[in-house]
């Protein structure tokens, strides 16, 4: 097997179980050059571990274990079987049919995502690494959850820094439909695994959902950046007075509308606006006391964290602007470059602009189906934020 061979002093990360082996620490390449799996080795010569080599990624190797073990069928086959059974007790009830299955290096698999919805699998695959064990994965799948059918979606520009190409098609059973019906907290959503944000759904968000649903009682409720409408189907159940949910896709907006229907409840049609939230809200006559913003990623690297955080303060600041006093902000990012530091800044920003006085009462990230290695930080990309302003 090829050896790759770390600089001095380049080890220390690996030795705390960090999976990513960056370019700059390489120093040599002992055997075949090509990607592949290949032993990491320390600058005095110790085996630290086995990963994938891609020489065409800034991430050179990913590491994927830190024992001398096999990288094949059976290795697979365990690290699925430890995923699913963490989520097994905590997810798989007669409330709740759909979760993460496998998030990435979270669960030691750098570059898979395996979501559940009802009885079928939707698989993002976003490194070369895990594209040359697409087999062994699916038939670890297939082994532990019996699906009806197994689908890959693995689309985004990240993929060409790996030299991959985009992929969407049914991997092994039957193909999805492109409405399949899924139960959370015994709530009904429409999803779409073919063409949906993410896999299909935000299964990232499911506990900040039921939060919303316990506080918004009686309360005027805007969703920002609404997508499905889960927030707003929530809020419904929890007894929100009146539910507004802006999106700037008209399919989003029909799909929220759907979410609605299917689990009985009334729509009424001016409730429901395709609209973009930044003019939305600069734009409105009309008044809130709880405003949801769950807005799509606005920075995916380093260098859009500029940007992105003049973004993140409008939008929460004219949201400000709009809220009654004595009103509650949920106001999420999932922007993987921000620090919760960073993102508590920029709220900061906004509510000095405003000119309101603002608390913080609690903070959530991500639901517990989406672990994160305590050695691999970087995994932690959702954060919400729920705010007092008065």
């Amino acid at each position: 097997m090829p050896k790759l061979h770390l600089k001095p002093n380049r080890d220390r990360a690996v030795r705390r179980f960090h999976p990513w082996i960056f370019s700059g620490a390489l120093a040599r390449l002992e055997g075949a050059a090509e990607p592949g799996v290949v032993e990491v080795i320390a600058a005095e010569g110790e085996f630290l571990g086995r990963g994938f080599y891609n020489p065409n990624s800034q991430i050179v190797c990913r590491m994927l274990t830190w024992q001398d073990e096999a990288i094949d069928a059976e290795f697979f086959q365990r690290r699925i079987e430890t995923a699913y059974r963490i989520r097994r007790r905590l997810f798989e009830t007669k409330a709740t049919d759909s979760f993460r299955l496998v998030n990435a290096e979270g669960d030691g698999l750098p570059g898979l995502i395996v979501d559940k919805y009802a009885g079928y699998l939707a698989v993002q695959i976003s490194t070369l690494g895990m594209s040359h064990f697409r087999n062994e994965i699916v038939a670890a799948l297939q082994n532990i959850m019996q699906p009806q059918g197994i689908f890959e979606r693995s689309t985004g520009a990240a993929l060409n820094e790996e030299g991959l190409q985009p992929v969407t098609k049914t991997l092994a059973g039957n193909e999805p439909p492109a409405s399949l019906q899924i139960r959370e907290n015994n709530l009904l959503f429409a999803v779409n695994i073919h063409e949906g944000q993410k896999t299909g759904f935000f299964l990232d968000q499911r506990e900040n959902r039921a939060w919303v649903a316990r506080i918004c009682a009686g309360r005027k409720l805007l969703n920002g950046f609404g997508y499905t409408g889960a927030f707003s189907v929530y809020a419904r159940q929890g007894g929100a007075q009146r539910i507004v949910t802006v999106d700037s896709s008209v399919p989003a907006i029909e799909l929220a509308k759907k979410n609605f229907t299917i689990n009985g409840f009334e729509i009424a049609s001016e409730d429901f606006v395709a609209a973009d939230l930044f003019r939305y809200l600069r734009s409105t006559m009309q008044r809130f006391d709880f405003i949801i913003l769950d807005p799509p990623a606005f920075a995916h690297r380093q260098k859009d964290v500029d940007n992105a955080a003049r973004a993140y303060k409008d939008i929460n600041l004219q949201a400000m602007k709009v809220i009654e006093s004595g009103g509650l902000l949920l106001s999420c990012s999932c922007s993987q470059p921000f620090s919760p530091d960073l993102f508590q800044k920029i709220l900061f920003g906004a509510a000095a602009d405003a000119g309101r006085v603002v608390r913080i009462l609690g903070q959530s990230g991500h639901a517990p189906d989406h672990p994160i290695s305590v050695y691999h930080p970087e995994g932690r990309y959702l954060q919400a934020m729920l705010l007092h302003v008065s």
